[in-house]
C-alpha cells in the first residue's frame, strides 16, 4: 500500500498540476494524462472528489457513475482503482491543519467515504460546477483572496451536506434497517449485565460504521441525534426499573444502568423527565 503525506506527492502520482498551496489544493481532472489504475492508497490529508460520467474497468456491464467520493486520513482504498480515462470532473484537497484551523467549516461526512459514494443528479452536477469554477478562479490568486476562496468551500461544503439528505430520502430503504440495528444494539446491550453506559461510538463500532455515519443517518430518520435515542432508552429502561422493582433504591437503579455515579443518574433523570427518581416513583405510587 502506498501512504501519501502530502499534496504534491499524490498529485504527482496520479499526474496531477503540482499544488499551489500546502494546505488547500482545487483543481480539475485530465484523464487521459493521468493513472487510471492504481494499487491500494491512503492519503494523510482530505479530498472531495467529483467524477462525472465515471467507468470502473472491475465492472465491465456496470453503468458509468457520477458521484462525490471522499478519502480522510483513517481510510484506505483496499483495492485502488481502475478506470477508463474517459471521465470528467474537479477535486478539493485540504490538509488536516486547514480542516482543524476551520472545523465551523466542514460537516460530519468527511468521513462518509468509508461507507457509500454520494450519486449526483444532472442538476447537481451544474451547481457544484459552477461553484469549482469560481474556487479555481480565487485558488488561482492565491492568497490575495484567500477570504473569498475560503466561503466558496463554505458553499460547495453545504452544497454536499444538501445532497446526502436528498440521497437519505430518496432511498430510505438502504437506511432503515441502520436505524432499526441500531436500536436493536441498544436494546441488545440491557439485555445483559452493564458496567458503564454506553456511547455512540460504542454502538458504531458494533455496527462497523463511523460515528458520524451513524448519527447522521439516525438523525435524518429520528429527527434526533444518536445519543438522544441512547439517552431516551435509558430514561425508559429506568423508569421500568423504578416502577416494576419497588425494592430497588436509586442507587441500585443508577448501578444497574450503567452509571458510575448515583448523583449523576439522578441529575440526568430530572433533566429529562422534570422529576426526581424517587418524585417519579412516588408519583406513579400515588396515581395507583
Amino acid at each position: 500500500m502506498k501512504l501519501f503525506k502530502d499534496f504534491t506527492a499524490y498529485n504527482d502520482y496520479l499526474g496531477l498540476p503540482k499544488p499551489l498551496d500546502n494546505d488547500i489544493d482545487v483543481g480539475f481532472y485530465d484523464p487521459p494524462n493521468m493513472l487510471s489504475k492504481s494499487e491500494a492508497i491512503a492519503v494523510d490529508f482530505y479530498r472531495i472528489s467529483f467524477k462525472i460520467n465515471l467507468k470502473n474497468r472491475n465492472t465491465p456491464d456496470s453503468k458509468p457513475i457520477t458521484a462525490v467520493f471522499f478519502n480522510s486520513p483513517d481510510m484506505v482504498v483496499d483495492e485502488g482503482w481502475d478506470v477508463e480515462p474517459t471521465y470528467e470532473g474537479m477535486y478539493l484537497q485540504l490538509s488536516k491543519k486547514f480542516i482543524e484551523e476551520n472545523r465551523y467549516l466542514f460537516k460530519t461526512y468527511l468521513d462518509y467515504g468509508q461507507h457509500e459514494a454520494l450519486y449526483l443528479t444532472s442538476e447537481e452536477v451544474e451547481e457544484i460546477s459552477a461553484v469549482f469554477k469560481l474556487m479555481m478562479k480565487y485558488y488561482e490568486s492565491e492568497k490575495r483572496n484567500f477570504n473569498v476562496l475560503l466561503s466558496y468551500v463554505n458553499v460547495l461544503v453545504s452544497l454536499v451536506e444538501a445532497f446526502y439528505k436528498r440521497q437519505f430520502s430518496t432511498d430510505p430503504k438502504q437506511y432503515n434497517h441502520i436505524v432499526t440495528d441500531f436500536q436493536q444494539s441498544i436494546i441488545d446491550y440491557y439485555n445483559q449485565p452493564v458496567s458503564q453506559l454506553p456511547n455512540v461510538q460504542y454502538f458504531a463500532d458494533k455496527l462497523g460504521l463511523t460515528a458520524n455515519y451513524l448519527g447522521d443517518i439516525v438523525k435524518h430518520f429520528t429527527q434526533k441525534s444518536a445519543l438522544e435515542n441512547i439517552h431516551d432508552f435509558v430514561i425508559k429502561k429506568a423508569k421500568e426499573l423504578l416502577l416494576e422493582n419497588q425494592k430497588m433504591n436509586t442507587t441500585e437503579v443508577a448501578y444497574e444502568l450503567g452509571f458510575e455515579y448515583p448523583n449523576y443518574f439522578s441529575k440526568f433523570f430530572k433533566k429529562q423527565v422534570s422529576l426526581s427518581p424517587k418524585e417519579f416513583r412516588l408519583q406513579a405510587m400515588n396515581r395507583n
